[in-house]
């Protein structure tokens, strides 16, 4: 899982390839009752899709997929088809990801309350930071088309992008109200600036007031939340230069600044190092804060 993310991190190519065979791990419950004495035959046998831990290497799995077929993508001259046809095998995966979970792990605040009685509760987080940011990384290019296309897929799956970064907003702030689920850990940051960018979509193109005026509320959580994020973890200095990167790119031209080539692929991607701003915006470091992101007024349209 690890060289997944931090392989595209850093732009260096992965280390381990997938093994599809390799066993998943076993409950953690029953993992902790383990003990030295025990034989396999008194080991009981696992549920299919009991372990945490194991959901979260099926949704890696996928995250390899998402964070290939972008590169690909930005890369390559795909042609539409191309593209609807690996967007569609992705989101069907995700679906069915999501649709096999047992009742017991699916995203609820009682499970997420029961495992972290358990001790759990940051593991069973960590799953669903993970599938709402492949989600929002999926569905991602379709904004930049949602505020120019009448066409009903493209909305279709602009709608999914803000579901999941909706999801991923909601899951951080569950796990701040829920005692043990905390995610204060430096790639949170990360996802959270790529959630936060799809609120100032909708800051930006949005016609439905109470959708602008939850994204505003979420902007505004996520700002005190990366902020105090930055506290623990210094090196996330990075986050927030990437989200002023943003902003500086919505202020030249909003109508551009959610389009998928290079620049937008590193910017999800590359967390671990700075992007620069869009068409030399870096050149102008006026101040920002958190009263022009919520209210991004000097935006300019097709500038």
């Amino acid at each position: 899982m690890i060289d997944v993310w931090s392989s595209a991190g850093v732009r260096l190519p992965r280390l381990l390839a997938p093994k599809p065979n390799v066993p998943l791990p076993i409950d953690e419950i029953v993992f902790r009752h383990m003990t030295r004495e025990m034989t396999r035959d008194q080991i009981p046998e696992p549920e299919t899709r009991s372990s945490l831990l194991a959901e979260m290497v099926r949704l890696n799995r996928i995250l390899l997929q998402v964070n290939d077929f972008n590169m690909r993508a930005s890369t390559e001259e795909l042609d539409l088809d191309t593209i609807l046809e690996h967007v569609q095998d992705l989101s069907d995966q995700l679906d069915v990801w999501l649709r096999e979970l047992p009742d017991h792990i699916r995203d609820t605040r009682a499970n997420m309350e029961r495992y972290a009685a358990q001790g759990l509760g940051r593991v069973f987080a960590a799953i669903y930071l993970g599938y709402y940011h492949y989600g929002q990384m999926l569905f991602y290019r379709f904004l930049h088309e949602d505020s120019q296309s009448s066409s009903t897929r493209t909305r279709h799956y602009a709608g999914k992008c803000k579901d999941h970064a909706r999801g991923l907003c909601n899951i951080v702030y569950a796990s701040e109200e829920v005692p043990g689920c905390d995610v204060r850990y430096n790639m949170v940051g990360h996802v959270l600036v790529i959630a936060s960018t799809v609120q100032i979509h909708s800051l930006l193109f949005e016609a439905d007031e109470q959708q602008v005026a939850l994204a505003r509320s979420r902007l505004e959580k996520n700002y005190v939340f990366l902020i105090r994020l930055r506290s623990l973890w210094p090196t996330l200095e990075f986050c927030m230069d990437r989200l002023m990167a943003f902003h500086e790119a919505c202020k030249n031209s909003a109508d551009t600044t959610f389009f998928m080539d290079r620049w937008m692929v590193r910017f999800l991607v590359e967390f671990a190092s700075p992007v620069g701003d869009r068409d030399s915006c870096a050149k102008d470091r006026s101040p920002w804060s958190l009263e022009l992101l919520i209210h991004p007024n000097e935006v300019t349209h097709g500038s």
